[in-house]
């Protein structure tokens, strides 16, 4: 129990932190668009992520010289990508982005968005392989229940940040409330491809 409590406590620290994929649930949220589909996404893939780090591919990982910086360059440059999209909403004006207004976006474009946010972020493979991965293992033999804790963790994280976002909705109603937003989540963006790219 005490392993599972840690877990789960570790995941939510390390998680809570503001990224591109927190940036990205909260946004569908506040739009109640495809939540359900990009909270299980992310949730999922930390759940593969914090497994296989328990398993110890992190150590895998770090023996294969070209892998870190190639992901760390395909994810830098989809980050630049993605933010300059948000800048170009945010340029079109506060009522286009209102969920009223604004057509459905289809679900396998979200979700190609959700699992590029997740999957090529280098952050994502140094939080939840080898950080994670390298804390649970001083919890042997029970370093499976740190595991389970910490997927718990990932799970309520997005869970509360995916259907929470709908208790901001009376705020986003102001256009310029979505405005600002989109600015904030497009400098998150390429605040964390700048990190990348200065490595």
């Amino acid at each position: 129990m005490t392993a599972l409590i840690h877990g789960y406590l570790v995941s939510l620290s390390l998680i809570a932190a503001i990224g591109s994929q927190n940036a990205f649930v909260l946004r569908q949220g506040l739009r109640r668009e495809h939540v359900a589909a990009v909270v299980a996404v992310c949730a999922l893939s930390d759940a593969v992520l914090i497994t296989a780090g328990i398993a110890g591919m992190g150590t895998l990982i770090a023996s294969i010289p070209w892998l870190g910086p190639a992901i760390r360059w395909f994810g830098a440059a989809f980050l630049l990508v993605y933010g300059a999209l948000r800048f170009r909403a945010a340029l079109q004006g506060g009522e286009a982005l209102l969920p009223a207004n604004k057509p459905s976006v289809p679900l396998i474009k979200v979700l190609l968005i959700c699992l590029t946010l997740t999957w090529a972020n280098p952050h994502v493979y140094l939080d939840t392989v080898l950080l994670i991965g390298s804390i649970g293992s001083q919890y042997a033999p029970d370093h499976w229940s740190f595991a389970v804790g910490a997927i718990l963790g990932s799970l309520s994280f997005f869970v509360a940040l995916g259907f929470g976002a709908r208790l901001l909705s009376g705020l986003f109603e102001n256009p310029k409330a979505w405005v600002v937003l989109e600015i904030i989540v497009g400098c998150t963006m390429w605040a964390i491809a700048a990190s990348l790219l200065l490595g």
